[in-house]
């Protein structure tokens, strides 16, 4: 069985950690840096690093919040927002980031899934999926781009099948419909992109009960729980989190 982990989700905008609802109504969510070395020392097994206006501001993910976080923290790190190019790519893996996502420039130029595979690993690139409902599309699900301000009319499952054949390593899916509601994951909307591919999924957007956690690895199939908010706002500590799940049989990394 696949150890699940568990991977807090900075989402940055001006330098601070932010947090919003259906991807709007930011709110603060503190210092970038402080929130990275907490979640360390808490047992987070990955970190996920989201530049939430790069691609809407046309501009590339701000490095020295990376260089920051990097310098904090010896878990893996998984940065995404403006990423667009090969050489941005390269960039962040120069200074020791483990996994680059995209999703707005993937959709645009999807043989860039293949050419960052090519060139760097398929375990290092993650296509980050934003999806809504669409009842016109086959699956129900449309892909959204530029931090969920335009649709595409493409159909999610269809395009996490077409990432997976181009190299991608890992998709990240984030229902718009339950992002930052705590009213748990869209079930349905993981379920469908993981029956699709073979490849790892990481569960994200809703999650505000353990249940959420427990329910997106047993009926979503993910392998990686992304979570923000009930970290953040200290809900639940990851040390809590980790000891339900493997009270409730799922194998996760607890560290002694």
């Amino acid at each position: 069985m696949v150890k699940v982990k568990i991977m807090p989700c900075l989402d940055m905008k001006n330098g601070r950690v932010v947090k919003g609802v259906h991807f709007v109504n930011i709110r603060d969510a503190g210092d970038p840096v402080e929130n990275a070395k907490y979640y360390e020392k808490e047992g987070a097994d990955e970190l996920a690093m989201l530049d939430i206006a790069a691609t809407l501001e046309g501009r590339k993910t701000r490095l020295q919040w990376v260089k920051n976080v990097l310098q904090a923290i010896t878990i893996p790190l998984t940065v995404g927002g403006g990423i667009s190019k090969i050489d941005d790519m390269a960039e962040l893996f120069d200074l020791g980031v483990s996994k680059v996502s995209i999703n707005t420039s993937a959709v645009k130029n999807p043989e860039i899934i293949k050419e960052a595979s090519d060139k760097f690993g398929k375990e290092k690139i993650v296509v980050a999926i934003d999806g809504r409902r669409n009842s016109k599309l086959p699956s129900g699900f449309e892909v959204v781009i530029k931090g969920g301000t335009e649709g595409t009319e493409i159909d999610a499952v269809e395009w996490a099948k077409k990432c997976e054949l181009l190299g991608a390593g890992e998709l990240l899916p984030t229902s718009m419909d339950g992002d930052g509601t705590l009213a748990g994951y869209d079930i349905p909307f993981t379920r469908a992109i993981a029956d699709s591919v073979k490849i790892p999924i990481v569960a994200s957007g809703g999650a505000g009960k353990l249940e959420h956690l427990y329910e997106a690895v047993v009926d979503g199939g993910a392998t990686t729980l992304l979570a923000a908010s009930i970290f953040h706002f200290r809900m639940f500590s990851i040390k809590q989190t980790k000891e339900f799940l493997k009270n409730k049989g799922i194998d996760v990394i607890i560290d002694n």
